[in-house]
């Protein structure tokens, strides 16, 4: 029997916020994205950057999914827009996340859905939001 062998990648993020400039995010490893606050000015925000996060792990794991299922051959263009509502009430956070899943390729409307539903119980992203995760805070000396 061959061993499974597990590949891991360094993950975090740090934000850096200098006077009167917009913060900058890098990645454990070394990607860069600027943020964005002004409603008209192009980029990304933070909760665009939520909703890009779930976008991004949903049509990866689309693709998981599709290989589980022995399909990854016939898997064409997949597209998933994430959008949300705020919460009227209580603290500022999400209430509701909106996604819509678009699959291309030569598969029939039961096995996107397979794909589908596969996908989201892939996901560490949507696992996480709808978990309850802990948050450990503190000031670094």
């Amino acid at each position: 029997m061959s061993e499974l062998k597990i590949r891991t990648r360094a993950v975090g993020a740090t934000s850096v916020l200098q006077p009167k400039e917009l913060p900058l995010v890098t990645s454990e490893t070394g990607g860069k994205i600027g943020v964005v606050s002004s409603v008209s000015e192009p980029g990304f925000s933070p909760i665009d950057l939520l909703y890009s996060s779930l976008s991004a792990c949903i049509a990866l794991s689309a693709r998981i999914a599709a290989s589980r299922l022995g399909v990854a051959d016939r898997l064409g263009e997949v597209r998933v827009h994430v959008t949300g509502e705020k919460a009227h009430e209580g603290p500022s956070r999400v209430a509701r996340f909106d996604i819509s899943i678009e699959i291309d390729g030569e598969l029939d409307s039961v096995t996107k859905h397979e794909i589908v539903e596969a996908a989201e119980e892939i996901c560490t992203v949507s696992n996480t939001l709808r978990g309850n995760a802990d948050f450990v805070t503190k000031l670094a000396d």
